[in-house]
């Protein structure tokens, strides 16, 4: 049973302090993704995993052993760099093997665990070759042979895709997910794309300055974001947010937007706000949609009419972009049709489905999802 645990962490360099004091329980066998933009820690916080960065304070354990002290050679565990780190000179199958010959494994295991690896990963016919004469995604299957061959407790992927085109990230998404239904390890991978993120992870650690945000599966932060930076990093296109105050009409709390648009506020949280209160309304855009060309109506459902300023076709759904007193939002439009010019539409929002922060400190008025799943 192979799990990782980070109690308290921090990593200062000199006085800056770029991780602060993150708590994170990693459980055998689960695939957990670090999530978030450019400079919020992810990496810095993978290659302290990974024994690449010393820590500051606090406790990383890798199964049931304490393993700050210890150099990556002594971790057990095999990490995937996002520039794949081949050897030029060597064929695939030397690649594959040469962790192994320096560690002076027998030869016969070394070509028994390299050929299960190109088993794995669809490489027998590419063995032979040089990095040079393969493509970016059968370099990066080789550089994810290269960790298997060691067998480790641990996989870490440190951004494994961003230098594939949109196409070939899809496909190793794909052979990632598989590689994790065969082996079944501990794996942590390191991204900004939430897509990626979203697709591959039973758990996302979504992080900001340094701080975790927010864990959970991939629905839970989607259907329950902690607060207004989890509800526009996670989704895509981003959820809508918009500005309001709590008021009182006919007896029953109203959220007044700009734009001379009033809804009520949400069954669930009528509890969970005050008359006079400013608050951000998150929409996603799946939930704002045209009269006619949206998901079968469920629960309580607000029309108004907007006027359309620019459609994406995407072939199956158009993005609609409008505006809602000073806010842009995005709606969708299911089996499209053209947009003429500034088209006004009557456009349903399923009220159910819309997700209320407080203005002032950015969180969900619902509270916080525990992270558990």
């Amino acid at each position: 049973m192979t799990e990782v645990s980070l109690q308290q962490v921090v990593k200062r360099y000199g006085q800056l302090e770029v991780v602060h004091a993150i708590d994170l329980e990693i459980r055998h066998s689960e695939f957990v993704v670090l999530v978030g933009p450019s400079g919020c820690g992810k990496s810095t916080t993978l290659r302290m995993i990974a024994g690449l960065e010393e820590i500051s304070d606090g406790t990383i354990k890798i199964g049931d052993k304490v393993v700050n002290k210890l150099p990556p050679r002594d971790r057990n565990i095999s990490m995937v760099f996002q520039n794949y780190a081949l050897y030029p000179h060597m064929s695939v199958r030397e690649n594959l093997g040469f962790g192994l010959k320096i560690a002076k494994h027998p030869e016969s295991e070394i070509n028994k665990r390299v050929e299960e690896a190109a088993e794995i990963l669809g490489l027998g016919m590419l063995m032979d070759r040089l990095p040079a004469e393969l493509s970016g995604g059968q370099r990066q299957r080789v550089a994810m042979g290269r960790a298997i061959v060691r067998n480790p407790d641990v996989f870490l992927f440190d951004e494994p895709l961003s230098n594939l085109d949109a196409k070939l990230r899809v496909q190793m998404r794909t052979e990632i997910k598989k590689l994790h239904k065969r082996v079944n390890n501990t794996i942590v991978y390191v991204t900004h794309d939430q897509v990626e993120a979203m697709t591959l992870a039973d758990r996302i650690v979504i992080m900001r300055d340094g701080h975790i945000e927010q864990v959970g599966s991939p629905l839970k932060v989607f259907d329950h974001p902690n607060n207004t930076f989890v509800a526009s990093f996670i989704g895509s296109p981003p959820m809508n947010q918009l500005s309001g105050k709590v008021i009182e009409k006919e007896g029953v709390p109203h959220i007044d937007l700009e734009g001379n648009l009033t809804i009520p506020v949400p069954n669930r949280a009528r509890n969970h706000v005050q008359i006079g209160q400013q608050v951000i309304v998150g929409v996603r855009p799946d939930d704002l949609t045209p009269e006619g060309h949206g998901m079968s109506d469920v629960g309580e459902i607000v029309s108004f009419d907007l006027s359309v300023s620019i459609s994406e076709p995407l072939g199956t759904e158009s993005i609609l972009f409008s505006t809602i007193g000073n806010n842009e939002v995005q709606g969708k439009m299911l089996n499209p049709r053209p947009i003429e010019g500034e088209e006004r539409l009557t456009f349903n929002l399923s009220l159910d489905r819309t997700h209320l922060f407080d203005a002032e400190t950015g969180q969900n008025v619902l509270g916080h999802s525990d992270g558990s799943n």
